[in-house]
């Protein structure tokens, strides 16, 4: 078994966002010469994530409202360590950090409509996601 370890920057635009990283991803897998195996895709931040789904404007805009709804801008426990981003730390929890994707045939193997998203929710500053190819 061979492992491939990358790291993708971003400093987001806009404290809240969602970039479509499947072509990084995808040159990621490329670049490790894993044939059959799997890619690990981690935002290594607590107040971002991962997200897999369908390249569709008002999908994204719908889970962003979505995420408004159940973790909203407020006052959080969390803030009293100075902080004031405790939604953004929930709505990478309801998002999750991390993904597991396939790889077959030396490519990622996503279903016909699936991309790679990296979700942000307190940006503006310089973030990473760690992508860490594994297999043979």
């Amino acid at each position: 078994m061979s492992s491939h370890t990358e790291y993708l920057w971003f400093n987001t635009a806009k404290e809240r966002e969602i970039i479509n990283i499947t072509s990084d991803v995808s040159a990621v897998v490329g670049r490790s010469k894993v044939k059959e195996g799997f890619c690990l895709v981690s935002a290594m931040h607590i107040t971002s994530g991962i997200w897999v789904n369908d390249e569709e404007s008002g999908l994204k805009e719908d889970v962003m409202e979505w995420l408004e709804r159940l973790a909203p801008a407020g006052d959080y426990r969390h803030h009293r360590t100075g902080e004031t981003n405790g939604d953004a730390h929930l709505k990478r929890t309801l998002i999750n950090h991390q993904a597991v994707l396939p790889i077959t045939e030396g490519k990622l193997d996503l279903g016909p409509w699936e991309q790679v998203f990296y979700m942000e929710f307190d940006g503006q500053r310089r973030k990473r996601v760690i992508v860490k190819v594994l297999g043979e």
